[in-house]
């Protein structure tokens, strides 16, 4: 190496943040299909394809299709243990509804393993958006950098939605 550095390391770095499995899709698709999935989709979207009733208390564990063939497959779920007979009297909605998820008739059974089912977390609440007091707005507008500007006004809004804050500093005589 000679230490010299090239044009493109004084370019600065730019675009979205991306997630792992958008940088290395392969690699992920290579492990759901050692599992039995031909489609990761069916376990990152399971909630909305069963129903978020349904998938609080089921998990997707593998497909499993007969020799040579990509249809009329076996679907085993991981059901939570009191759960079960009720998965039992729904199994024809639940095959209807990953049929109409693949676009064709991909699974003909399902066979129930009954497991703990891991929850998912929940999504954090979206915040509250209340427009910027007009007095503090109107200062800044005169911001040039809309980063900063951005980082301002979500400050301003969070202390337009705080009622009371505590002051600091303040000394009681």
């Amino acid at each position: 190496m000679t230490g010299r550095k090239s044009k493109q390391d004084d370019a600065p770095r730019g675009g979205r943040a991306r997630s792992v499995a958008e940088l290395l899709p392969e690699a992920g698709r290579a492990s759901f299909r050692k599992f039995g999935f031909v489609q990761h989709a069916i376990v990152s979207r399971w909630g909305e394809i069963v129903g978020q009733r349904y998938a609080g208390v089921s998990a997707p564990e593998s497909i499993r299709f007969p020799q040579g063939k990509r249809s009329d497959g076996t679907l085993t779920l991981t059901v939570a243990s009191a759960h079960a007979p009720m998965m039992q009297h729904v199994l024809p909605e639940i095959v209807e509804r990953v049929n109409r998820f693949f676009g064709y008739s991909a699974v003909a059974r399902v066979a129930i393993r009954q497991g703990v089912v891991a929850k998912a977390a929940p999504k954090p609440a979206a915040p509250e958006l209340k427009p910027v007091p007009v007095e503090l707005g109107e200062s800044l507008r005169a911001v040039g950098d809309p980063e900063l500007r951005a980082v301002l006004e979500s400050l301003a809004r969070g202390i337009a939605t705080s009622e009371s804050l505590p002051v600091l500093g303040r000394v009681k005589a």
